[in-house]
């Protein structure tokens, strides 16, 4: 089976996607599909430096950059677009990931010319929240461009049941297949040493450290977490909260404001982007992870967390009831007032704080790992070009 990944970007400032995409094609390509891989050498303001319009050998799948034209947010292609026009046929099924951008409806409308199955992954990009935000933009391109593409998907992919029950508003007549993110076992178990954290922010060695791992964005909610996190302090002096992310959308400054204005600041650390070790021993050095979104897919960072053995506070927008149900979180309201109270009840029992941390670790270890994910999407690719046939 041939399977084409167009995905608009890949560079590590674009959060969890990137991480899913390489998951994906890897997990794939080891169970003998052949997996390529095309995007832009997009990375925010500034381009990836990479070989161009050449495949690039990863372990189990290829890879090929194309140039985007100059620094929109689009996207813009046109080597991108030849290509696609002249390969798509390659193929026996395209798998798209993400929306609202130009590499994936030009990957969709050429598979339509050429009648080429094709599936896609938002990855929450049909929420509520999220076309909410920017929404007189949205709604034009949307309307226009994305539901006519949607509409003659073979399958959407959702990340969750929450994402599926969150999109009925739209009426989209596609198939929709719930398919999660996972993560590798071998990442978490065992964490390594924190020591390399410490070392990195030795500042923060002996503190009770509160972790958001995330891109520093709008729809993270760290507004709200500014004032849940004041409450916190207040109660316990000796947390510290770590924002690990990135900042690829300039939006840094307003969230130190909203620290400043809550009166915590200084006991906030923004780290950047952890990545590789340094990302596992701050998981390690943690005593709690805090996830305070308006709006997610399925979370990447959420599900490490977990894995990590952490105790979770988490908002309903993360889309992951299943974690309540299990009793492996705590998922609230989307307020202020709800997550400083969770926060400060697990600081409060450390003891029923690491029992949740275990059955967080053990709950994501059964049903969330990157072998399920690929079988389950396996299976669907199969669907997908089995009714195709039939339909020709």
């Amino acid at each position: 089976m041939k399977i084409l990944m167009v995905i608009p970007a890949v560079g590590l400032v674009y959060g969890g996607t990137s991480k899913v995409l390489f998951e994906l094609a890897q997990s794939l390509g080891d169970r003998h599909l052949q997996i390529d891989v095309v995007t832009t050498n997009a990375n925010g303001s500034t381009n990836l430096e990479v070989p161009l319009c050449t495949w690039q050998q990863e372990q189990s799948y290829r890879i090929q950059y194309f140039p985007r034209w100059q620094f929109n947010e689009y996207k813009f292609s046109y080597s991108l677009t030849t290509w696609l026009f002249g390969h798509v046929t390659d193929y026996d099924l395209v798998h798209t990931i993400s929306l609202f951008t130009y590499p994936v409806a030009i990957a969709h409308w050429i598979c339509q010319l050429k009648k080429i199955p094709y599936m896609t992954s938002p990855h929450g990009m049909l929420d509520p929240w999220a076309l909410g935000y920017k929404a007189w933009k949205k709604k034009v391109y949307y309307t226009l461009i994305e539901r006519p593409i949607l509409c003659r998907a073979s399958t959407i992919q959702m990340l969750s049941q929450s994402e599926v029950d969150g999109i009925r508003a739209l009426t989209l007549p596609t198939l929709l297949t719930i398919i999660p993110n996972g993560v590798h076992r071998r990442d978490f178990d065992p964490l390594p040493d924190p020591e390399e954290f410490y070392q990195s922010f030795p500042a923060l060695r002996g503190k009770t450290l509160i972790l958001f791992l995330g891109r520093v964005d709008p729809k993270k909610g760290l507004d709200l977490l500014a004032s849940a996190f004041a409450q916190v302090h207040t109660q316990f002096p000796k947390t510290h909260l770590v924002v690990a992310g990135p900042d690829n959308t300039g939006f840094l400054s307003t969230v130190q404001s909203y620290f400043d204005q809550a009166g915590c600041l200084k006991a906030v650390t923004f780290t950047g982007m952890l990545t590789g070790s340094l990302k596992h021993a701050a998981l390690a050095a943690s005593h709690l992870y805090v996830a305070p979104s308006y709006s997610e897919g399925f979370s990447m960072s959420v599900l490490e967390g977990m894995a990590s053995g952490l105790p979770c506070v988490i908002t309903t927008g993360c889309n992951f009831p299943e974690a309540a149900i299990a009793q492996a979180a705590t998922v609230v309201e989307i307020n202020t007032n709800a997550i400083g109270r969770a926060i400060m009840t697990l600081l409060s029992d450390s003891h029923a704080a690491q029992q949740m941390g275990k059955r967080a670790q053990h709950f994501i270890f059964d049903h969330y790992t990157w072998q399920h994910i690929a079988e389950q999407l396996i299976a669907t690719y199969h669907k997908i070009l089995n009714q195709s046939l039939t339909t020709r």
